[in-house]
């Protein structure tokens, strides 16, 4: 496969066509995840539209067909807070084979108390990680039957300046939302890293894939009703933040070339190219705490015992009735 730097210029606004491919973006009725399905809807892909709330879904199938009238979009409940839903939701999706999911669903607080969800975990670590482990593990088959299926999940610049702390996953002894939410995201990108060395140590055809969509804000976001609605003062006030920052449209970038460039490699990490806040997309190198090979490997037989699934026992063989057990 060619490397990036082998390949012509990557054009955000001519993306190449997919027809023939079905894409799951989690989160795909608001900001980041409504733009990424939104972008792929124009290049002839079905694009399953995942929530936990049938009426935003609806309302973001509406938004994304007035700008691509002849999108092909469908809907699916997911609830990444109630694992034991996950299979149920996958089985709905009466698909036989998926090429790429968009792990991009997340929850983030503004301000304590700390939250839990229905299996015990705290909110923002169950759902935006431990969701998303569990989702893979009931994926695993439909991706496998792809020629070249892939996982992209969806990190957050506010990671870059955490580190986990393997003994307080849950953050019942330090809570504090904005560290809270930098780390499960933090531990969402190191299980993309770790998903990508057991698909490679099984000879998969499946490729995992990160990235992150760098400074992304509501202001600077076009307005999208009914998903989202721009005025014009609060534009005007984010223009100086313009400089350094993006809206949410741009922070989709990354995730779409990830699911459509067949020059992006499994195991990258891939930002907005200035700064790593804002522009185009590019590869960039792996934050160094993410190279941490050990506590990935913690955090994945950890996300095993919280979920009871496992996303690489599929990989091994084990299975029956061509499900992961």
């Amino acid at each position: 496969m060619p490397s990036a730097s082998n390949v012509p210029p990557w054009d955000v606004h001519r993306l190449p066509r997919a027809e023939g491919r079905t894409v799951l973006v989690t989160g795909g009725n608001a900001g980041i995840g409504y733009f990424v399905a939104e972008q792929l809807a124009g290049t002839g892909a079905v694009v399953v539209l995942g929530s936990r709330n049938p009426v935003r879904a609806e309302a973001a199938v509406r938004a994304v067909r007035s700008r691509v009238p002849d999108a092909r979009l469908r809907t699916v409940r997911l609830d990444l807070a109630d694992p034991s839903s996950l299979r149920a939701s996958v089985e709905a999706l009466g698909l036989e084979r998926l090429d790429a999911v968009v792990h991009n669903a997340g929850v983030a607080l503004d301000r304590p108390p700390r939250q839990e969800t229905r299996a015990g975990d705290e909110l923002m670590f169950g759902t935006n990680h431990l969701g998303h482990f569990a989702l893979t593990h009931w994926l695993m088959p439909l991706l496998s039957a792809a020629p070249a299926g892939r996982v992209v999940t969806m990190g957050s610049f506010a990671a870059k300046s955490e580190r986990l702390d393997l003994d307080d996953l849950q953050s019942r002894h330090d809570y504090r939302t904005k560290r809270t939410y930098g780390r499960s995201k933090l531990a969402q990108m190191y299980f993309g890293l770790e998903l990508e060395r057991r698909l490679r140590a099984a000879s998969s055809t499946v490729t995992s894939v990160v990235v992150h969509p760098g400074g992304a804000l509501d202001s600077l976001t076009p307005s999208r009703p009914p998903v989202h609605v721009r005025t014009g003062p609060a534009w005007a006030r984010s223009l100086p933040a313009g400089l350094f920052l993006q809206g949410k449209h741009a922070g989709a970038w990354p995730a779409v070339r990830a699911v459509l460039d067949p020059a992006v490699r499994g195991g990258q990490l891939w930002g907005p190219r200035v700064l790593r806040l804002r522009g185009r997309p590019r590869a960039e190198p792996v934050w160094q705490q993410l190279t941490d090979t050990d506590c990935a490997a913690r955090l994945w037989d950890a996300g095993r015992e919280l979920t009871g699934v496992d996303p690489g026992r599929y990989l091994s063989g084990v299975s029956r009735g061509g499900e992961p057990v």
